[in-house]
């Protein structure tokens, strides 16, 4: 292995593939280092790939070429007591044309896919290789230690895309040490289920997909529920606020399992073989939770970069992942023209970066986090819509109530008054 690149990539999740991938189309020698046994081995959550633009750049029609299981054409928001639920669905044949609006993926086979098209243009991969910190000759970033003799690599730019706890860039001074309260814990089981299966249950033909998003009161804690249709299994798991496990004292594969056994969620994971569990950390702190971007010598992308936002309806990573280690690529090889690696000129991939729909997007969610931490967003109103339902079509024999009445009746009995105003100017901010 050469002692000297051009730039070192450290990740090999979809930020760090696709600048390895990029870089590596453009000539530059480039190192991908990645801790696990193969790129993906590590990182096995995720679940939905959106239509990106800069993937679609790079292979034209990425889906025929990527290994996505499904395109989503349904979205269902359900609220889940302990013995009801109430769900909204949304469908719409756009969703079924291409360009496909978004995909089901599983990480370990389409992180490595990607990794293997930055190996084809040219990148060097290094598997099973933790790197435990930085080269730094005065300010500058000149490289990585990685753990083995003779393992220091230097570089014109290194490249961190090392996930949310990314050593690098807290060395490196970039990133502040996050709070449980800006972190979630997302645990995922696949469950395989024969495609038929799939399809005859969630009314699906040909490559068509559903993602569902959950609110429970069942679980009573900060955090919701999801499930993906993939090709012949479906990923199921919960996200959750650390703050809240630490608070409640639960596991989190224990709240997984009482999940599972919900009646709703039964119904539609029956006749399961179950495969395998994973865990992964989420930066759900929003914008305010990215650091700085870049140093003399180095840039930050992907979890790394805290790139990834929860509103409620939409959790999303992979994207801005993707979008993120193809803008640093760009930026070094703008920068490589002039050779001044100096964190003035590095500065360019966070113009391009605020540029782009993924600062952007966390920008417009900024105020997202502060409503996603209300308690009674997972305990009071799921419990609330669904009590609401039952009462406007349960039948007693008695004069039914105005839907308006019922609903005054069922707030002031679950919910304080006072509080309802507070909770909708967080919805507000979050949302408008």
């Amino acid at each position: 292995m050469s002692k000297k690149f051009d730039v070192i990539v450290v990740g090999a999740g979809p930020a760090g593939s696709t600048a390895a991938l990029v870089l590596a189309r453009h000539g530059l020698d480039v190192l991908l280092v990645e801790r696990g046994k193969s790129p993906g081995s590590k990182n096995m959550f995720g679940g939905l790939l959106y239509y990106n633009p800069v993937l679609n750049e790079l292979f034209p029609n990425f889906w025929e070429q990527a290994p996505v299981e499904r395109h989503t054409v349904k979205k269902v928001l359900a609220f889940l007591t302990e013995k009801s639920s109430t769900s909204i669905v949304f469908e719409t044949k756009d969703f079924d044309r291409e360009p496909y609006n978004s995909f089901t993926v599983y990480r370990p086979v389409f992180d490595r896919w990607l990794a293997e098209q930055a190996v084809a243009a040219g990148a060097k991969l290094a598997c099973e290789c933790t790197v435990k910190g930085l080269m730094i000759e005065g300010s500058r970033v000149k490289g990585v230690k990685i753990d083995r003799e003779g393992g220091d690599v230097e570089a014109d730019v290194v490249i961190a895309a090392d996930g949310v706890l990314s050593r690098l860039a807290r060395e490196a001074g970039l990133q502040k040490e996050f709070t449980p309260e800006q972190m979630a814990l997302g645990v995922k089981a696949l469950l395989r289920l024969p495609k038929e299966v799939i399809d005859e249950r969630f009314n699906l033909t040909r490559s068509q997909g559903v993602s569902y998003a959950f609110l429970s009161s069942a679980e009573k804690l900060r955090g919701g529920n999801f499930l993906y249709t993939n090709d012949s299994s479906i990923s199921i798991g919960v996200v959750a606020h650390l703050g809240s496990l630490k608070e409640g004292n639960r596991k989190p594969y224990d709240i997984l399992a009482d999940f599972l056994e919900h009646p709703y969620v039964k119904g539609l994971v029956k006749g399961y073989t179950k495969l395998e569990y994973s865990a992964h950390l989420i930066p759900e702190g929003g914008f305010d939770m990215v650091p700085e971007l870049y140093t003399d010598g180095m840039l930050v992308a992907g979890d790394a970069a805290a790139l990834c936002y929860n509103n409620g309806l939409n959790l999303e990573g992979m994207n801005l992942a993707i979008t993120s280690g193809s803008l640093a690529a760009e930026t070094v090889i703008e920068v490589r023209k002039t050779g001044d690696y100096s964190a003035r000129s590095l500065a360019l991939y966070k113009e391009k970066l605020g540029a782009s729909h993924a600062l952007k997007d966390l920008k417009s969610f900024r105020h997202a986090p502060e409503m996603m931490k209300m308690d009674e967003l997972y305990s009071v109103y799921p419990a609330l819509l669904c009590d609401l339902m039952e009462q406007i079509y349960q039948a007693d024999g008695k004069p039914r109530l105005k839907p308006g009445k019922i609903a005054l009746k069922t707030v002031r009995g679950k919910l304080r008054m006072r509080d309802l105003p507070k909770h909708l100017l967080k919805i507000w901010r979050a949302f408008v």
